[in-house]
């Protein structure tokens, strides 16, 4: 695997440990620019703990993950943007005040500029008409649009979500997977997206990296090879599925 930054996300050898406990065990693991890759695997197999190192939330670990070539442990986290499963909204802003949250250190926010690119997110994740909402007037669908909007405000090379759809209802879940890919196809971000939905890593992803045990490895890698747009009932849509379900053992 290389070590040159041919990739937008390397990661090679990773083990992660918390005091006795190894949360994973010498991941390897490449994305591509542009490339939408899921991680699935059962509870407790590290998925989480990856998403939090390539992040730079986690700094004590083995082995190496790179963005672009940089080590997050040396700057590389600084061209990641996040997205939690909880929207984390400040209660007391409007949207366009919790978008802005995510500029850029440094940047006024109060710049014409900076309040374009806010106002173009807000735009782009489908909210408009509410810029000047608070969190307590928005479902939880349009929070996580919020969200989206707050994590892709510095313009990361890298988007990693964590699981942002578990809390929603089978028909807002839906709505927000489509509204993510729309996302995804206007601003080319790359995206590691970590969930438990087996249906939902098939139906977004190119790949999908099956995670197992404890610690931690990589089981597999799927290729998802269903056109898109994706219909969801798409025989190939199912395969890959399919296939997720057998590497998981379900």
């Amino acid at each position: 695997m290389s070590s040159t930054g041919d990739h937008t996300l390397a990661v090679e050898g990773l083990t992660k440990r918390y005091g006795d406990t190894v949360a994973l065990d010498g991941v390897d693991l490449t994305v591509e620019e542009g490339e939408f890759v899921a991680v699935v695997g059962p509870s407790g197999c590290g998925k989480s703990t990856l998403l939090r190192v390539l992040s730079g939330l986690e700094e004590h670990f083995e082995g190496r993950a790179a963005v672009d070539g940089v080590d997050v442990r040396d700057g590389g986290s600084d061209a990641v943007g996040m997205v939690f499963q909880e929207p984390r909204l400040l209660a007391w802003a409007d949207v366009r005040e919790n978008v802005a949250v995510g500029l850029p250190s440094g940047v006024d926010r109060g710049d014409a500029a900076a309040r374009d690119r806010v106002d173009d997110l807000i735009e782009t994740v489908g909210l408009d008409g509410f810029a000047g909402s608070r969190p307590s007037e928005l479902s939880g669908g349009m929070a996580q649009r919020v969200s989206l909007a707050r994590g892709l405000a510095y313009r990361p090379e890298v988007l990693l979500l964590d699981e942002p759809f578990s809390a929603l209802d089978q028909l807002t879940k839906y709505e927000q997977q489509d509204n993510l890919l729309e996302v995804w196809a206007e601003q080319g971000t790359t995206i590691a997206l970590v969930t438990h939905d087996v249906e939902e890593a098939a139906y977004l992803a190119d790949r999908v990296v099956v995670l197992g045990g404890q610690p931690g490895t990589v089981e597999t890698v799927v290729d998802v090879d269903a056109p898109r747009p994706r219909d969801r009932t798409d025989p190939e849509l199912l395969a890959a599925r399919d296939a997720i379900t057998d590497a998981l053992g379900l």
